[in-house]
């Protein structure tokens, strides 16, 4: 069966086990597992997922439709698929609008540096299309999922969306919501959705079995529904006839796609455009590229809290080097850059394109040693933590109700260019 029809769900109830996982090194992708033992193949995922790659072509066009220059995650190939990304710039450049939509599952009281990934990059794309953002807190999903109360998620939420505040978005263009609170509001776009999926579909796409909670079969209709632009009558008129003809576009990982297959499926048959995607790599542990950065695992993870005594530790002791074995080793035949997490974080977070390449060449040449890559990124990481929690801690509780509040949205939809 071709992997091109995984938006149809009704084609591909077994989608997980379609896509997901390649025997030969045990790559598994889904939204709660991210590991391979041979790192993770992207061009396979793209060829599992039937994404589209984002190819320079693209991104060319990106900038001519735009007037602004491609992110460096975007030039880099950090953000490397899409699905009808194309759709999204065509609406941009004939005046139509379209609305951003990214989420957080709150499970730690502070976001990490893989976190930080997704919102630089929907906060880029905001500035740039001058276009509303929802942002959706699943703490329903992490209730049902970890072992958390229902009490630590929603504090996780509040700590959770002033991190996000704190990275510069336009609180008047901004809606971030918890589940636990507006869910009522989109419940007549969940029940629309969760009519059109099956049983089997939800086991199929998700994997599920009968051992699983009845809460996880009804949530992936809740993470659905933001992508309807009804779902948010405050910033979208139910009224007009036109609001079901505004697109959406999601930045996200890619193993948040799952839930956005099936929503591509189900949009048309209840009305809706298909919602766009443009999906990122997992941003890896410190331990290595078989698997992403995560909260669960603080030694894995540089928390946007962290102490500079803290980041320079877990860089130094945990971050796994691509350097040899010894100094006369590692001079005679350099670094594999391939495996080296300082350097991938590098190409995440130092934006200059020369600096970058210099480093990358003397590092795979033996010229520069694996301490010094380290400490290059340390200062790096140190700096960024200090603008964020100077920046977080100018993020008042009546700036964070604002930015939750029901409330219209002040933008300017895009104009038509000749």
């Amino acid at each position: 069966m071709s992997n091109n029809n995984l938006d149809n769900t009704a084609v591909v109830p077994t989608a997980v086990d379609e896509t997901t996982t390649d025997p030969s090194d045990d790559q598994i992708v889904d939204p709660w597992t991210v590991s391979s033992k041979n790192g993770i193949n992207y061009d396979k995922l793209i060829d599992q997922f039937g994404s589209t790659k984002i190819e320079p072509e693209l991104i060319a066009r990106f900038e001519r439709v735009t007037g602004k220059k491609a992110h460096h995650f975007l030039k880099r190939g950090i953000f490397f698929s899409h699905r009808d990304l194309v759709e999204i710039l065509d609406a941009y450049e004939s005046g139509k609008p379209f609305y951003l939509y990214t989420g957080r599952g709150p499970s730690s009281g502070s976001l990490h540096f893989g976190h930080l990934v997704p919102f630089i990059f929907t906060k880029y794309l905001q500035d740039v299309f001058n276009v509303p953002l929802v942002i959706q807190m699943t703490n329903d999903e992490k209730f049902l999922w970890k072992d958390i109360t229902l009490e630590e998620s929603i504090q996780f939420t509040i700590n959770n969306v002033k991190d996000i505040i704190a990275l510069g978005f336009d609180i008047e263009k901004t809606f971030i919501f918890s589940n636990l609170d507006y869910v009522g509001t989109m419940y007549p776009n969940i029940v629309k959705i969760g009519k059109c999926i099956t049983l089997n579909q939800i086991k199929g796409i998700f994997g599920f079995d009968d051992s699983n909670s009845c809460g996880k079969f009804a949530f992936p209709p809740v993470q659905a529904a933001p992508a309807l632009p009804d779902s948010f009558p405050h910033i979208f008129s139910p009224s007009d006839p036109m609001t079901k003809s505004i697109r959406c576009l999601i930045p996200c990982a890619i193993d948040q796609d799952p839930y956005f297959r099936m929503t591509r499926d189900v949009a048309p048959r209840i009305g809706y455009l298909k919602p766009s995607l443009i999906h990122s790599k997992f941003f890896p542990a410190l331990q290595g590229h078989n698997t992403k950065m995560s909260a669960s695992d603080s030694n894995s993870a540089i928390y946007l809290s962290d102490t500079p005594k803290e980041v320079n530790e877990k860089i130094t002791k945990h971050a796994f080097s691509g350097g040899r074995k010894t100094k006369e080793e590692h001079e005679l035949y350099g670094a594999n850059l391939e495996v080296d997490v300082s350097y991938e974080y590098l190409t995440y977070f130092l934006e200059d394109d020369e600096l970058l390449k210099d480093i990358g060449d003397k590092y795979s040449s033996g010229k520069l040693l694996t301490s010094q890559v380290k400490n290059i990124l340390i200062d790096i990481m140190i700096e960024i933590n200090k603008r964020h929690q100077e920046a977080r801690a100018r993020v008042t509780d009546e700036i964070t109700k604002t930015f939750m509040s029901v409330r219209k949205l002040n933008f300017a939809m895009p104009t038509i260019k000749k």
